[in-house]
């Protein structure tokens, strides 16, 4: 019988610790078939960051190595200037890259570092028991706050896709989402021309993931899933905000 569906190489057997309903689960699946499809395993290094995914690397069957808060792009300028014919991404929540590590990132993309940064953006902190994050909603109860989100005292959630885009520097930019099956083969093609690029020494490629964290917001993850598209699309558009070509040039990797 030809087998038409498995578990990539890239994915250990190794259970995840990810609440149900998490999506983390989804986009490791993601990343490790599109550097299988790529044949990129045997020389391809993750950076796991601090919070929810700071595990990641018993995920993964390829190289790891563990970040400080927020250092995860720093790491990875390292690695990849030390050894340029490495395949580097950084895996990162945002808290450890729209809070603390925020001048990281920021810096790495406009020096226009070649690796691969994979956003998780869930509007909240996870792993620390549900604070507000640079990138919770207008509104939105978290534990640190109670009444909803007062832009009016801490300012707007931070986009960091159209941030990243502004600059200068040649780069890929995109939002995808994983809530819904189509959402789902979106990201998966982002994500696999993002390290198409890399591969190909092109420059700075970012992929945010719109996610979900039920446990934390409050709800069941079909109701995550609902209040992710109606919360958090309108004010996160899914699109491409920078390609590193001109216009016509190369759009799709597959």
């Amino acid at each position: 019988m030809k087998v038409i569906f498995s578990r990539p190489e890239s994915l250990s057997t190794t259970p995840t610790h990810y609440c149900p309903g998490c999506t983390h689960g989804i986009i490791h699946r993601l990343v490790a078939e599109v550097i299988d499809e790529l044949g990129l395993r045997e020389r391809t290094v993750g950076i796991a960051p601090v919070g929810c995914s700071v595990l990641a690397f018993n995920y993964f069957n390829f190289d790891f190595q563990q970040a400080a808060h927020g250092r995860a792009p720093a790491v990875a300028t390292g690695i990849k200037r030390a050894r340029p014919d490495l395949i580097v991404f950084t895996y990162q929540g945002d808290g450890d890259l729209a809070s603390i590590g925020m001048s990281e990132v920021i810096h790495a993309a406009n020096r226009g570092e070649k690796f691969t940064v994979v956003f998780i953006n869930n509007a909240i902190y996870g792993m620390t028991g549900g604070q507000m994050a640079p990138t919770t909603m207008p509104g939105q109860v978290t534990t640190t706050s109670p009444r909803g989100r007062d832009v009016n005292d801490v300012g707007y959630p931070i986009r960091m896709c159209e941030l990243i885009a502004s600059l200068r520097t040649p780069a890929f930019v995109e939002r995808v989402a994983v809530h819904n099956p189509k959402q789902v083969l979106n990201a998966r093609r982002a994500l696999k021309q993002a390290f198409s690029y890399q591969k190909d020494n092109v420059c700075f490629t970012f992929v945010e993931f719109l996610s979900t964290c039920p446990t934390n917001w409050g709800l069941a993850p079909i109701q995550a899933t609902q209040w992710l598209e109606e919360n958090m699309l309108p004010y996160y558009p899914v699109k491409n905000f920078k390609m590193p070509e001109k216009a016509g040039e190369k759009k799709d990797a597959d």
